[in-house]
């Protein structure tokens, strides 16, 4: 059980200060969280861990050496092209 002593202490080391009210609210969302530990403590040791719910496998294609497209119909659509390459902003002065 999760006293207001116990809230106040968790916040003076967290360097929380709480009011009141929150003192209470954080008691009862405390008990909460150690109430729901107490659920998965009842959990049986025998089960396998589960790391994905679904069969998960790499789907991999063969690399395949195509034709690649002319430059000059690569750079058609460009914004700045020099010297036959596409030319983006500057960055670094």
């Amino acid at each position: 059980m999760i006293t207001r002593d116990d809230v106040l202490h968790i916040s003076k080391l967290a360097r929380v200060k709480l009011g009141d009210n929150e003192v209470d609210k954080f008691r009862e969302g405390f008990q909460s969280i150690l109430e729901y530990f107490e659920i998965l403590d009842e959990v049986k040791d025998d089960v396998e861990p589960t790391f994905q719910v679904l069969p998960i496998k790499n789907v991999f294609r063969d690399d395949s050496i195509k034709e690649s497209l002319e430059r000059k119909e690569v750079l058609m659509n460009a914004k700045h092209v020099e010297n036959g390459y596409f030319k983006g902003p500057r960055i670094v002065d």
